[in-house]
């Protein structure tokens, strides 16, 4: 157990996240021995999504993003999903949650349609990542290096494209979980 005594923030929005990238990052890190918790929008239950547009299952809400800060957790998932995405990034309070774990230099793993949030932050600028194809431009306007890899890790912040890289992404935010703090991450936000 890799990440036992680890506290991992995982962030959902209602009706919306992308079911896989929900739950597959959530087991990978819960599986690792890390505590997660789930961080919504509002409380109750959030309902997923499958394809963007398919009904998925629901999740329990834990706390809402206006209870929690980046100084309870050691690290930060943000699940894909174009209408969730969208949701969580025209949210102010979980733009500055998400400013947080940047500022604190903590990891941060995002995937698909994820990476507007990180667009919404400024936490871009000078950062090399991958996300949907669709929000390439997106990330280079904000300052961002796009590349279409499964994959990438830039100071403690794992990006990857879509449901099919979920393997390789999972893999890499536990490892990066368990390193923790990343010094020059701090310096770019």
């Amino acid at each position: 157990m890799t990440l036992t005594g680890r506290k991992i923030a995982i962030l959902i929005a209602p009706r919306g996240t992308e079911e896989p990238e929900f739950k597959k990052p959530k087991d990978a890190v819960e599986a690792a021995g890390a505590t997660v918790t789930v961080v919504g929008l509002e409380h109750g239950e959030a309902k997923t999504n499958n394809s963007d547009l398919d009904p998925g299952s629901s999740f329990a809400v834990d706390k809402v993003v206006t209870e929690v800060s980046a100084d309870d957790f050691d690290g930060l998932v943000i699940p894909g999903g174009c209408v969730g995405a969208d949701k969580l990034r025209a949210d102010e309070a979980t733009v500055a949650l998400v400013h947080s774990f940047f500022k604190q230099a903590k990891p941060v793993g995002v995937i698909c349609h994820g990476p507007w949030l990180l667009v919404e932050a400024d936490v871009l600028n000078g950062r090399t990542v991958t996300s949907y194809p669709t929000v390439r431009k997106d990330i280079e306007n904000a300052g961002g290096t796009w590349v279409d890899q499964e994959v990438v890790v830039d100071k403690g912040l794992v990006t990857s494209r879509n449901p099919k890289d979920l393997p390789a992404f999972c893999a890499k935010i536990v490892e990066e979980f368990e390193e923790g703090k990343h010094p020059q991450q701090a310096r770019s936000a």
